[in-house]
């Protein structure tokens, strides 16, 4: 009996010490980049594995947590992309007005999208989130005010530096992660792992699954859009095919499944294996997917749950 207090009370001092050792983390990674001491190269790296992270917490909370398995998370990275060149090269509009716009352009737009989506569930749900992202695909390949398959460029003067858009995108993965985290410890979140356990028995205790299908669906649009626009800020261009591309859903899959599905600290393992494997596979440009894919089966073999879930089964993380 006294074993059990015990490891319940190392348990519960886990809890308690995740959260300021992640606040002490983001706060060293902020003096990091306002010290100007980082290289660029470092920070173009890492900054990659902060928007991967966001993207991944965004596909997380829908898929992991929820049990709402998108793969079409691409369509608010192109549409924040879109609106940040549009707002940039057409209207002219500062980088304080772009980011949040951008990310509220993938809100409003994701609400008519959800009404259509949630009237499908499982495998259904996801293809058709697909089929959504595929579709703005075409009307941007097709739409003249956007340059159609030529692209934009997202203009503003100044452009940001490289240490700019690190603490950009240091400040999307913070908000990403901390609201998942909150999200996950709060009835919503105890709601989140009912409706993906058995959405019927949910409802039977009074859960609105609407309603909380949108508030996750508009929240991981609301991330994917801050996401995708600091992305497309850094590359300076965006395309139809590459802000659309289904290649952001398969990287952020890969991100998740390799770090563990349903736990906040598996996208951040998981992006962090993925930006680091990527940038020494593309030296070896004809099996860099085949060794990603590998790389998968053996991870989802051996642990299932994914590096994170291995390591919360064994108390190692909260």
């Amino acid at each position: 009996m006294m074993r059990k207090i015990a490891g319940l009370t190392d348990t519960a001092r886990l809890k308690i010490n995740v959260f300021p050792a992640t606040v002490l983390v983001f706060v060293i990674l902020y003096a990091l980049g306002f010290s100007g001491i980082l290289p660029a190269n470092v920070m173009r790296y890492l900054l990659q594995i902060f928007l991967y992270i966001a993207l991944g917490e965004a596909w997380n909370l829908m898929s992991g947590f929820a049990g709402m398995t998108s793969l079409g998370q691409q369509l608010y990275v192109g549409l924040a992309g879109y609106a940040a060149a549009i707002l940039t090269g057409i209207y002219m509009q500062p980088l304080p007005t772009v980011l949040p716009a951008a990310a509220l352009v993938c809100v409003i737009a994701a609400i008519p999208v959800s009404a259509i989506l949630f009237r499908m569930q499982g495998m259904y749900f996801a293809v058709a989130t697909w089929v959504a992202a595929e579709a703005a695909e075409k009307l941007f390949l097709n739409w003249k005010f956007v340059g159609q398959g030529s692209g934009m460029t997202i203009r503003l003067s100044p452009y940001p530096s490289v240490g700019v858009i690190y603490l950009l995108a240091l400040t999307v993965c913070m908000l990403a992660v901390l609201t998942v985290y909150r999200i996950t410890r709060s009835r919503l979140g105890m709601g989140l792992l009912a409706m993906r356990d058995d959405p019927v028995a949910a409802a039977s205790i009074g859960l609105n699954l609407t309603r909380t299908r949108l508030t996750v669906y508009l929240l991981a649009a609301l991330i994917s859009g801050l996401a995708g626009s600091v992305f497309f800020l850094n590359k300076g261009m965006i395309y139809p095919e590459s802000g659309f591309s289904i290649s952001w859903t398969v990287s952020v899959v890969f991100v998740c499944i390799i770090g563990g599905a349903g736990t906040v600290a598996g996208p951040v393992i998981g992006a962090v294996i993925y930006v680091l494997l990527r940038e020494y596979l593309a030296h070896y440009p004809g099996w860099s997917n085949i060794m990603l894919g590998a790389i998968t089966l053996l991870v989802i073999f051996f642990f299932p749950e994914g590096i994170a879930g291995a390591l919360k089964k064994k108390k190692r993380i909260n």
